[in-house]
């Protein structure tokens, strides 16, 4: 039975440009607080249209290629009926079916049970809004 639920909001600023952000750091010091140095379950979750939660290797170029990839899915250009803001904006529309709003994580004595190269971040493609929240929750 869970005995702790704890949440909180991160705001995070991604800028003019598209961008993978690592939230590694502020995962991790999330669940200092909140986990205690027990076992649970950590749940990300970003509440907008155009952004999504990635567990990717980062720094060794993947977080670039990831961007290259969805370049590729979805293309910044006029095909999308969703045309509000810069052109192309809609593909930022369709990135959360292909990178979702959420990730949920198994915490192992307070620290997120990652493999060795893998990162939590957030993908933002929209170039038009710089600004973001994630919501961190910790249930253990």
């Amino acid at each position: 039975m869970s005995t702790t639920f704890i949440t909180r909001t991160l705001d995070v600023t991604t800028g003019s440009t598209e961008t993978v952000a690592d939230l590694t750091a502020d995962c991790d010091a999330f669940l200092r607080e909140a986990a205690h140095g027990g076992d649970g379950l950590l749940n990300l979750f970003v509440p907008h249209a155009t952004a999504g939660i990635a567990i990717l290797e980062t720094g060794a170029g993947s977080d670039d290629d990831l961007l290259s990839a969805l370049h590729d899915l979805l293309p910044a250009d006029n095909r999308w009926q969703h045309r509000h803001g810069s052109p192309g904006h809609g593909r930022d529309h369709v990135l959360p079916a292909l990178v979702p709003p959420h990730a949920t994580l198994p915490v192992v004595a307070g620290r997120m049970a990652l493999g060795t190269w893998q990162s939590v971040c957030l993908v933002d493609t929209n170039k038009d809004n710089p600004h973001r929240e994630v919501r961190l929750s910790f249930l253990g």
